[in-house]
């Protein structure tokens, strides 16, 4: 076991906006979650990750039941999920996951954000091909024995375990494991009765792009831009 370095960390703007940006981005994933699998966490697995999710930021329980109550509503505001691909400056790659019911809107802004921050929109594939979709678990290390978990999870698609540390700075044990081995890996630590901190989908660079300080600010306030769009649910880069 060795430890797991995250890219570095992009996201710049203050804590109770980016708590209400999380809270709106779960309340997005939960009506996706109970579209595609219904409302009983019990035999729908993507929304299960997604109370462990609302959980590990502080999301009220009121939240999630309005989002699952609005998911079965007659008015359902239909989101689909769509990848924009592009380039900051210094050739740092970027993906940006997005839930939109307007398409045109969507394309619109995050074009916008990436020609205002010296970035440039990409065609589809242009990107995604320097990234490996994986499922991320993070996990308190203190109640974990690493070295024992590392093995019993092999069976089960992990590719890398390691330690990193949370945005507070807690010390934290990191699983990756393959896109199609994510629901085997939530059954496996659900079985283990061990409740991750969050459990997601990711795109992890296959290497990192070197930036200067002055590069890595401006590619950080692009990503910023990003990230503040209320379409936009995730953003992902390979800066290193």
């Amino acid at each position: 076991m060795g430890r797991i370095f995250e890219v570095r960390k992009s996201s710049m703007f203050a804590r109770w906006d980016k708590m209400a940006k999380n809270f709106t981005r779960i309340g997005k994933e939960i009506v996706i979650a109970v579209k595609a699998g219904g409302p009983d966490p019990g035999t729908n697995a993507a929304l299960r990750r997604c109370f462990q999710n609302a959980r590990s930021v502080g999301m009220p329980k009121d939240r999630v039941e309005a989002a699952i109550k609005r998911a079965q509503g007659k008015e359902l505001i239909n989101y689909d999920e769509i990848l924009y691909e592009g380039y900051g400056q210094a050739g740092v790659a970027i993906l940006v996951e997005t839930a939109t019911d307007n398409h045109v809107r969507t394309v619109a802004n995050v074009k916008s954000h990436f020609n205002k921050g010296g970035g440039v929109l990409g065609n589809s594939g242009s990107v995604s091909f320097q990234f490996k979709k994986m499922g991320v678990f993070k996990l308190t290390l203190s109640e974990l024995k690493a070295d024992e978990l590392e093995l019993e999870l092999i069976d089960f698609g992990l590719e890398e375990l390691g330690e990193s540390n949370a945005e507070n700075g807690d010390e934290i044990l990191v699983i990756r494991c393959g896109f199609s081995d994510f629901g085997k890996m939530q059954k496996a630590l659900e079985e283990k009765n061990i409740s991750p901190i969050s459990a997601e989908l990711e795109w992890i660079p296959n290497i990192t792009v070197p930036v200067t300080d002055e590069q890595a600010e401006a590619v950080s306030k692009l990503i910023e831009r990003l990230e503040q769009d209320e379409d936009v649910q995730k953003v992902f880069h390979n800066m290193g």
